[in-house]
């Protein structure tokens, strides 16, 4: 729900409103399991799109599909509604999009090779160092020889070139063990036998079709179906972090405006920073550091703060802190450190609330006018005002079948890229090569032939015998007429 006041998200000493010129500033929705955070990620969501802010967020659990329906019905709602004074309590459908990498739930998602880069690949297979070093110049070899990498086989091809030609390719880019080669090889084989071979290709995501506003002004909550993702949680966490690096890089600097241009929630955030090596965590805190001047406003939604990067943690301006339970001393740490991270409210102790909140209720801090955080609110979240929980299977499917995306992104395209160039060099070499072989082959056939012609005209012992004495005595018998006749004519004079 949004007015003139921003989005109202809860009651605490007085109407706690997210100011939405601040949504680029990100954020925080933390807590344990069964505390509230999606009723809040889903009250942000539909107070970005009523003011025309297009939304982005992962479904793991199939709880946030029911947005594309109206809610009503739900009693501990309608009480909450009017504990908080949400008086009238409006129902509404959002317009949604529905994605899915599998192309089961919803429009399907392919990103190609080359946007993905070496960097995340190597994340994704879980590549030492070393290997990440292979792939690198994989790709700096097809880089340089013109060759595409759009799908998992052009990868692959392109590895068997490089495994192949490591002799030749040793004095430029380095050198190329074959065993490394192998060894990303069968990565790519886990990578297949996990489906992904359906997220590599084209036609490929295109951004704007995940900025775009209804008919009725309104933006689209862009849903991707994660349940079945999530279950290779590096798969999902690098897909994520793929699609935030894409915003980054092709979206153009537009500073602070009164509005995002786009809100992006990255639920079970944890995923991306577990056993991240240092290069990936310095890649998000780069992102999250620079995303905002291009309008977009990241929020992560996870159970512990403890488990987002001090440097990333440190950038996230808004805070929603459902009820955290201490109950081990990591417990009891995270609670110290979610506490400290607000502007204290003298009313209460931070840390002693963080472990009495009930279900739908949090501490909240916002940013205010001037930018400056809000002394932090103890606040009942206000309930959706669309369906909460899963949305029918019919009701799904007319939103995705009613999409203006449908059927630009269903029917997968695969063009002539590294897999069929390498495959026709392959084949012309082959045929070279069978070429000069069957050359070759008549070049000896043609000697032996010539040899044995040879072989052929040469004399027998004794006919060259024959021939030596009938030449000698042919050579006795002229010198003599030779003497003979010069005698004569001596003889005359």
């Amino acid at each position: 729900m949004s007015d003139q006041q921003g989005i109202f998200l809860g009651l605490g000493e007085q109407p706690v409103y997210m100011l939405p010129r601040f949504g680029n500033r990100h954020g925080l929705i933390a807590g344990a399991t069964g505390t509230g955070k999606t009723v809040t990620l889903q009250g942000l969501a539909e107070g970005f799109s009523s003011l025309g802010v297009p939304v982005f967020m992962s479904d793991v659990k199939g709880d946030l599909s029911g947005m594309c329906m109206s809610g009503g019905g739900n009693p501990k709602l309608e009480d909450r509604a009017k504990q908080i004074g949400l008086d009238p309590y409006h129902h509404s459908a959002f317009p949604v999009r529905f994605w899915d990498v599998f192309g089961e739930q919803g429009h399907p998602i392919r990103a190609t090779i080359s946007e993905m880069g070496p960097l995340l690949l190597a994340r994704l297979m879980n590549l030492n160092p070393t290997q990440e070093g292979v792939l690198t110049l994989a790709f700096r070899v097809a880089d340089d020889q013109g060759l595409l990498l759009l799908d998992l086989k052009d990868l692959r091809s392109m590895l068997t070139f490089v495994g192949d030609h490591a002799a030749e390719l040793k004095t430029q880019y380095g050198n190329v063990s074959t065993a490394t080669v192998g060894t990303i090889q069968r990565e790519l084989l886990t990578l297949e036998s996990q489906n992904a071979e359906q997220f590599f290709g084209e036609p490929a995501l295109q951004l704007q079709d995940f900025m775009a506003k209804a008919s009725d002004g309104r933006g689209f909550v862009n849903i991707i179906e994660s349940n079945k993702l999530i279950q290779n949680p590096r798969t999902y966490a690098t897909f994520l972090l793929w699609l935030l690096s894409e915003l980054f890089e092709e979206l153009p600097e537009v500073g602070d405006q009164d509005l995002p241009r786009l809100i992006f929630f990255f639920d079970e955030a944890h995923l991306l920073f577990s056993d991240a090596p240092p290069a990936l965590i310095d890649k998000v805190e780069q992102v999250v550091k620079l995303i905002r001047s291009k309008g977009v406003g990241v929020w992560f939604c996870t159970q512990n703060p403890l488990d987002i990067p001090d440097a990333v943690l440190g950038q996230l301006g808004n805070r929603v802190q459902h009820a955290l339970r201490a109950f081990t001393p990591r417990d009891q740490k995270a609670v110290k450190a979610a506490a400290t991270t607000f502007r204290q409210n003298p009313a209460f102790s931070t840390e002693e609330a963080i472990t009495q909140l009930g279900v739908g209720e949090a501490l909240v801090s916002l940013l205010e006018e001037k930018g400056t955080p809000m002394i932090v609110q103890r606040t009942l979240i206000r309930p959706p005002a669309s369906r909460l929980g899963p949305a029918d299977e019919l009701d799904r499917r007319a939103a995705v079948e009613s999409s203006p995306v449908f059927g630009k992104y269903e029917q997968p395209i695969d063009r002539e890229s590294a897999y069929e160039l390498l495959s026709r060099r392959a084949q012309q070499a082959a045929v070279e090569e069978q070429q000069e072989k069957e050359r070759a082959e008549s070049e000896k056939a043609e000697e032996r032939a010539a040899r044995q012609s040879s072989a052929r005209r040469s004399d027998t012992p004794m006919e060259s015998m024959l021939k030596s004495v009938l030449r000698s005595a042919g050579s006795q018998l002229g010198r003599a007429l030779t003497r003979g006749l010069l005698g004569g004519l001596l003889k005359r004079r």
